[in-house]
């Protein structure tokens, strides 16, 4: 079990290694939820569904095994994400549109230092423009949560919305603020959605406008006052004067 256990919160290469392939079969099976979502569940999906919830379930059983504070779980979002999720596989009857919710266990993953960290070592495009593709990431993740909720909600009830490309194309319409009006959400549940969708996407995709268009920044701790960013070419911390030493490949 302490083997088990080193891969989940070990700086290891083993343990890079398995984080990194969990990373992967997160996005393996949001892929599987939005293209099922164009056909009707043969039984053939259903087993697969079956497989990837048992598989998500297990490693559910894991984190809480080794959780220290286990009764703080219960008050994580990704926790009952992955109930979500679990639910979603095993028990199709709640709609497998909540298993677009476990791309927030994607989005926790994302942003645990450990991994983070080792993407800043190993790929140098995400060390130059980390803040841009968290961004992105962010309002990703909203995207496919609202539409999963919208697709999950309005599929049987709206006749406008048939598949996940309805969901989210309403979505993406709302969210520019476009609103062509041919698809339209249906009770006082599908209002607030469209509400949500307006309020904080907005938000989220003014964040990644900011991160895109401001001046290049890059991240090294200054050892006085702790300032992270700093400009590409900087020799001093704005903020206390102290000499930093940025690590470059010369292409700055």
């Amino acid at each position: 079990m302490e083997k088990i256990r080193s891969l989940y919160e070990d700086d290891t290469v083993a343990a890079h290694r398995f984080r990194y392939s969990v990373l992967v079969f997160d996005i393996v099976t949001i892929l599987f939820v939005i293209g099922t979502s164009f056909y009707d569940h043969t039984v053939t999906i259903e087993l697969i569904d079956a497989v990837f919830g048992v598989l998500i379930l297990t490693d559910f059983f894991i984190r809480f095994w080794i959780e220290k504070e286990k009764r703080l779980m219960a008050f994580r979002l990704a926790t009952w994400a992955d109930v979500a999720a679990v639910l979603s596989f095993l028990a199709p009857i709640t709609g497998e549109g909540v298993g677009f919710l476990r791309i927030l266990r994607t989005l926790r993953l994302l942003h645990t230092y450990q991994l983070l960290s080792r993407l800043r070592q190993d790929f140098s495009f995400f060390r130059k423009n980390e803040d841009i593709v968290l961004a992105s990431l962010n309002l990703g993740v909203f995207l496919f949560v609202m539409t999963g909720l919208i697709y999950a909600t309005q599929v049987n009830v709206n006749p406008e919305i048939r598949n996940y490309a309805d969901a989210l194309y309403f979505t993406v319409t709302t969210l520019t603020t476009t609103g062509f009006g041919d698809i339209t959400l249906t009770g006082p549940w599908g209002r607030m959605l469209s509400v949500g969708v307006m309020i904080f996407g907005v938000t989220l995709f003014l964040r990644l406008l900011q991160v895109l268009f401001r001046p290049s920044k890059v991240r090294q701790e200054c050892k006085t006052c702790g300032l992270i960013l700093h400009d590409a070419d900087a020799v001093h911390c704005k903020h206390c004067g102290e000499t930093i030493y940025i690590r470059t490949e010369g292409d700055v």
